[in-house]
């Protein structure tokens, strides 16, 4: 079942936010970059930074980048993609890849990777959760990098941790 939107209002303050598109299959992604940006602006949020990449498969590498960057420092990364299947296995190693890549990034760096590289049936999918405005998966992603800034400032500033405190 397609779950809709959350109309919960949320406030950025100074969080700083960065998203990674695909330009593959730019007319869905195109549509999640614009509610997400959206979502922020809403948000107040200080700064969003878009950095578009060629497909899904090079999202990891870019939000890996932006994530050991020292000025700005982001509270979020959002990824932002859309893989249709096709008749190999090819997008199934795609989306499996970016999945591992991502978990392992947000984990590693102690940063939320928001991952709404989408891996679908068909174009009617992408359609129902992109372009639908009630169903834009950008603005879920959005809400959901708000919600963790908001709970990772809350946990304490990264300075505060210690070698040991980290359980890898």
């Amino acid at each position: 079942m397609l779950k809709r939107v959350s109309q919960r209002k949320r406030r950025a303050g100074s969080s700083r936010f960065a998203i990674v598109a695909s330009r593959y299959n730019a007319r869905y992604v195109d549509a999640m970059v614009a509610g997400a940006r959206l979502e922020f602006e809403r948000a107040g949020a200080a700064a969003v930074e878009v950095v578009r990449v060629p497909g899904a498969f090079e999202i990891p590498v870019v939000a890996a980048r932006l994530a050991r960057r020292c000025q700005p420092r982001y509270d979020a990364i959002v990824c932002l993609g859309v893989i249709i299947r096709g008749e190999t296995s090819h997008a199934e190693q795609i989306g499996a890849g970016v999945t591992q890549a991502l978990m392992r990034l947000q984990v590693e760096q102690l940063m939320p990777m928001i991952h709404e590289v989408l891996l679908l049936e068909n174009r009617e999918q992408a359609q129902a959760r992109c372009l639908d405005p009630e169903h834009n998966r950008g603005v879920e992603a959005a809400q959901t990098a708000l919600a963790m800034a908001d709970l990772m400032r809350r946990l304490g500033p990264l300075e505060a941790l210690r070698d040991e405190d980290v359980p890898f």
